[in-house]
């Protein structure tokens, strides 16, 4: 799931972005896909797993795109967590997030991908927290070990579409809504603060 979340682009037929759609195809029909030939592809990634490593970092590198910066968020920080997280499962279908699944096994077995896909997750929870830091300063939510609470909301996003996968009732979306708002709602209640 930490690689997979990028939408296309069409700045140039052969930049990474364009080639995700593509990720399940043999390289031959990723050129296709992206308007590039085979050759492209070899010349600018060097081989498969190149573009592959190369769609990974694009991932990394774009991994908070769609989070409202602090101030933008018209006051409501929660709101605005909610919205971005929702927005990145957009279009997503059961057959795409089977493909998502067959990355992440490459992310845990090989060593370079599984180290950006944890740069990828602690960009992504980053971003959470910084939300959540805004929502304690705007009255949110109460004063709270926000680093641990963004873990949480990680692990209810991906809960979400792992749960959604095998029973995809209803739009993906909705489910990431409810999963995290159910996260948020306990945090706003008065728990302890800091580490058990």
């Amino acid at each position: 799931m930490s690689s997979t979340w990028i939408r296309p682009s069409s700045k140039s037929p052969c930049n990474v972005s364009t080639l995700c759609t593509a990720l399940p195809m043999p390289y031959a029909s990723r050129a296709r896909a992206s308007s590039s030939g085979t050759a492209t592809l070899v010349q600018r990634f060097g081989s498969k797993r190149g573009l592959l490593l190369a769609l990974v970092r694009h991932s990394t590198l774009t991994a908070a795109d769609g989070f409202a910066d602090t101030g933008t968020d018209g006051g409501q920080p929660l709101r605005a967590l909610v919205d971005a997280l929702a927005a990145k499962t957009e279009a997503l279908t059961p057959e795409a997030l089977s493909n998502h699944m067959a990355f992440l096994q490459l992310d845990l077995a090989d060593p370079e991908f599984r180290q950006l896909a944890g740069e990828h997750a602690r960009a992504v929870r980053n971003q959470i927290r910084a939300s959540l830091d805004a929502a304690v300063d705007a009255g949110q939510l109460p004063r709270q070990d926000t680093g641990r609470l963004a873990r949480s909301v990680q692990v209810a996003y991906n809960g979400a579409l792992l749960t959604w996968a095998l029973e995809p009732d209803g739009p993906v979306e909705e489910r990431v809504r409810q999963e995290i708002e159910i996260v948020l709602a306990a945090a706003a209640r008065t728990f302890p603060a800091g580490p058990h």
